[in-house]
């Protein structure tokens, strides 16, 4: 099983989950993070560390956001890891909340 970034995360960026996890399998794109699901263990340690609950399991995945675990592994390949977490985007209290999001994805 893998943790999976939601829609929610897309130009909020916090970035909370990184300093948690203890494998490594967040990926960062210009406006939104992804979790590697190779990487990924299972430890929950990220979940509740996200201020946007843009984390979940993938047994949890809320209906209309089931394209997100596609999405995160498909990413995860092409933009690199981060160990480090930065400040979110001064606008991402603005965002947190904001319904369909996925069309501000910048890849």
């Amino acid at each position: 099983m893998t943790f999976v970034v939601l829609e929610n995360c897309i130009k909020c960026k916090y970035m909370d989950c990184i300093d948690v996890c203890p494998v490594d399998c967040f990926h960062e794109g210009p406006n939104f993070l992804v979790i590697d699901p190779e990487e990924c263990i299972d430890c929950t340690l990220c979940e509740p560390e996200c201020p946007a609950e843009a984390i979940v399991s993938e047994d949890d995945i809320p209906p209309g956001q089931e394209q997100f675990l596609a999405l995160n592994e498909e990413l995860s390949l092409s933009w690199p890891v981060i160990t480090a977490s930065k400040p979110p985007p001064e606008d991402a209290e603005e965002w947190d909340g904001v319904a369909d999001k996925l069309q501000y994805l910048e890849r």
